[in-house]
C-alpha cells in the first residue's frame, strides 16, 4: 500500500502516521489512542519531571501494547541572566498595570528540563520502543544508554546541515520540520529564522541528502498532506496541530476556539513566549511586543514574566497573553477523534496514491 515501508519497519507501526508530541497539549490518552489506531503515539516530556513521566508511561503501557514514542527537550540551560531578564519584566510592564497585576512579584519559574540522568533513568526503565528529541541530541553518553535500553532514535531537523548532522551522530530516522510546523522550531546548529525551508523544499533535500529514513513534518494536516509527503521522497508523516482538534488535547477552550478561526496568514514564528522561536496563532502580545523580540531571554525563562498576564487575561476570557500554538494548516484540521484522525490520515493518503499509481 505504501510506496516506502521504511519507517513502517523501523518503528514496528501499522499506519505511516505519527502523532506530534506537543508539550502541555497532549498525555497519555491521546498517545494511547493513536498506537491503537495503528499511528505512533508520542508522549511529550519536556513540560514532566521524572516521577510524572513514569506514571504517564505507566498508564499508557496498561492500555496499549503497540510501539510508544517518549520525547525530550535536549536544549543546552541558559545561564542566569538577571539583568536581561529585568528588563524584559520591564517592557511588560505596561501590560502588568493595565491588568491590575504587581510589577514587583517574582515570576513564576518556567519548567522545560532537557533530557538528563533522571530521564534517562525513565528510559532504561520503562524501554519505550521510541525516543525522539528536539534541539538536536543529548550527550553522547547519555544517547548510548537510550540506544543501549532498545530504542530508536528520531529528531528534528530545520535543515540539511542538521539533518547530516543528525545521521552523523546516532539518529535512526530524520523528522525533517518544514517552516509550516506549529510550535518550536526545531533548529540547533543556526538560529536563522528567515533563513528555515518550507516542507516542500527541505523533504526531498533531506531524503537526497540523508541515508535513514524521512518523516515529514509541517503543515499536513489531511490525506492530500501526507500522500504529498510520500511523493516528496518521506517514508511517513508527522502530524501535530490536527491532533489538537481531538477531545483527547489538553488545550484551553480559548486556544480551541483560536483554532477553529485560524487561516493560512494568522499565524506566526515568536519567541515571546519561550525566548526561542515557536509558531502560533497571532495575538496581542504577539503583534505589540514580537512576534520576534530582542528583548526576550534566553530559551526557557522568557515564558516567567508571561505568565501572570497569562493567567489573568484567561481568567477573564481572553488569549492575549497565551502561547496558541498552531501550524499553517489549522484551517484543514476537523474535530475528529485521535483514533479516527490516524485512520482517516492514512485511508485518505492510501486511496490518493493508489490513484496517482494508476495513472503511471
Amino acid at each position: 500500500m505504501w510506496p516506502d515501508h521504511g519507517i513502517l519497519d523501523l518503528l514496528g507501526i501499522e499506519l505511516p502516521i505519527i502523532q506530534a508530541p506537543m508539550a502541555g497539549a497532549n498525555g497519555s490518552a491521546m498517545a494511547i489512542a493513536v498506537c491503537e489506531a495503528g499511528g505512533l503515539g508520542s508522549l511529550p516530556c519536556a513540560m514532566l519531571d521524572a516521577d510524572k513521566a513514569r506514571a504517564e508511561i505507566g498508564v499508557i503501557r496498561q492500555r496499549t501494547a503497540k510501539p510508544l514514542n517518549v520525547n525530550f527537550f535536549c536544549h543546552q540551560p541558559a545561564a542566569p541572566d538577571p539583568e536581561r531578564t529585568a528588563a524584559w519584566k520591564a517592557s511588560l510592564a505596561p501590560f502588568y498595570r493595565e491588568l491590575g497585576l504587581d510589577e514587583s512579584a517574582d515570576a513564576p519559574a518556567v519548567n522545560r528540563a532537557p533530557f538528563d540522568e533522571a530521564m534517562c533513568g525513565i528510559v532504561e526503565a520503562c524501554k519505550p520502543e521510541v525516543v525522539s528529541f528536539h534541539f538536536g541530541l543529548p550527550a553522547k553518553p547519555l544517547l548510548a544508554r537510550v540506544k543501549a535500553a532498545g530504542a530508536v532514535v528520531l529528531s528534528s531537523a530545520t535543515t540539511v546541515e542538521e539533518a547530516l548532522w543528525l545521521e552523523q551522530n546516532g539518529c535512526d530516522a530524520i523528522i525533517a520540520q518544514g517552516y509550516e510546523a506549529g510550535g518550536h522550531r526545531g533548529m540547533f546548529l543556526t538560529d536563522d529564522v528567515a533563513g528555515q525551508a518550507g516542507t516542500f523544499a527541505l523533504v526531498p533535500q533531506v531524503v537526497d541528502a540523508v541515508k535513514i529514513p524521512v518523516i515529514a513534518a509541517g503543515g499536513i494536516a489531511d490525506g492530500r498532506g501526507v500522500a504529498a509527503a510520500f511523493a516528496l521522497g518521506a517514508a511517513a508523516a508527522q502530524i501535530g496541530t490536527a491532533y489538537l482538534f481531538t477531545p483527547e488535547s489538553l488545550i484551553s477552550g480559548l486556544h480551541r476556539a483560536a483554532l477553529h478561526d485560524a487561516r493560512d496568514d494568522r499565524t506566526a514564528l515568536t519567541n515571546v513566549f519561550s525566548g526561542r522561536p515557536a509558531r502560533g496563532l497571532m495575538n496581542r502580545v504577539m503583534r505589540e511586543v514580537g512576534p520576534m523580540s530582542d528583548a526576550a531571554p534566553a530559551f526557557p525563562t522568557a515564558g516567567g514574566a508571561l505568565a501572570p498576564l497569562k493567567a489573568k487575561a484567561e481568567a477573564a476570557g481572553s488569549s492575549d497573553f497565551s502561547s496558541l500554538w498552531s501550524g499553517q494548516a489549522a484551517s484543514l484540521a476537523r474535530e475528529t477523534t485521535a483514533a479516527d484522525l490516524t485512520r482517516q490520515l492514512a485511508e485518505d493518503a492510501a486511496r490518493r496514491l493508489k490513484a496517482l499509481a494508476s495513472l503511471d
